[in-house]
């Protein structure tokens, strides 16, 4: 199997992201275009559910590329992100060596350090040659992470390649194609961002997240698909502690769906939130009163609209 080869314009990467149901704007796809052709990685920050991750999971699959995903969480070291050493294997290996009177120790040693009792964790895999091209590599909430595992990847996205004491430095011979994404719980260091194409993705207006719902789901009511589009264009206009992203105005849509709701009505509304918003505190914000409020400012606007 053999990578397609990588979009040659702005709206051959508009039309590559569109095959796969990703409604982009023109100045993502521009930011995507250039960290392709240039080999850059791509640093992709915004609120969570607003389609970052999904870049990479796309890439993947309309290119034919292998998507490596390391996900990123507090207290993640080099042991489960680059590789380790499969210790049980390596000591079963020096047991027996012993007990077959093996006196060599340094080619023992040589030995148990060889790629044989390697663990390859995401990173070390991403600069691995692969028959269908270089991998996509994506770095998920790179912003759960501490600061001391941000430098280490100083040295992979600066010059593909890490470096294993007991065998050497490893280099990729051809880049991956690597995206990181951030949710900006916390600030990402400037040295970081420096060796990355940088795109802020924001929420979609109406008009575009309508594309995108009915793109994902084409048998939606066209009357609901409106209704729902501009209740959440509202609802994140409210102080909410965390506005709903794209991907709760898909889960919402589709939970209408599964119940047969061909328009809103404050009841349905009320009783579904929990699919939109996440945080109870949110939810109680919302009461009746606020529901009702802004459903019948929503029907007003559509109405004015035809």
């Amino acid at each position: 199997m053999t990578g397609k080869p990588v979009p040659t314009s702005i709206d051959s990467t508009l039309d590559l992201l569109a095959k796969a149901g990703y409604i982009a704007d023109r100045s993502l796809a521009t930011v995507l275009f250039l960290a392709l052709r240039m080999g850059r990685p791509l640093f992709l920050e915004g609120e969570a559910g607003v389609g970052k991750t999904e870049i990479a999971k796309v890439l993947s699959a309309t290119l034919g590329r292998r998507l490596i995903r390391l996900q990123c969480y507090e207290g993640l070291d080099v042991a489960a992100a680059v590789y380790e050493w499969n210790y049980a294997a390596q000591m079963i290996s020096i047991r027996l060596g012993e007990a077959e009177g093996t006196s060599d120790r340094e080619r023992l040693e040589h030995d148990v350090f060889s790629e044989r009792y390697l663990i390859k964790r995401p990173l070390l895999q991403a600069l691995e040659p692969h028959p269908e091209g270089p991998p996509v590599l994506l770095i998920d909430e790179i912003d759960r992470t501490d600061e001391a595992f941000e430098a280490f990847l100083l040295e992979v996205l600066a010059d593909f390649q890490v470096t294993i004491p007991e065998l050497g430095t490893v280099k990729a011979a051809h880049a991956p194609i690597v995206v990181v994404t951030s949710n900006r719980t916390r600030e990402v260091h400037d040295a970081l961002k420096r060796r990355c194409l940088y795109h802020w993705v924001g929420y979609p207006n109406a008009e575009r997240e309508l594309v995108i719902l009915r793109a994902k789901l084409p048998g939606i009511a066209k009357k609901l698909s409106e209704q729902v589009v501009a209740f959440v264009q509202g609802l994140r206009k409210e102080d909410l502690f965390k506005s709903p992203g794209v991907a709760e105005t898909l889960d919402w849509a589709g939970a209408l769906t599964e119940l047969d709701v061909v328009a809103l009505d404050p009841a349905t509304v009320s009783d579904t939130l929990g699919v939109l918003l996440k945080y109870q505190d949110d939810i109680a914000r919302m009461d009746g009163t606020k529901v009702k409020k802004l459903l019948d400012e929503v029907k007003s606007e559509l109405r004015a609209a035809e």
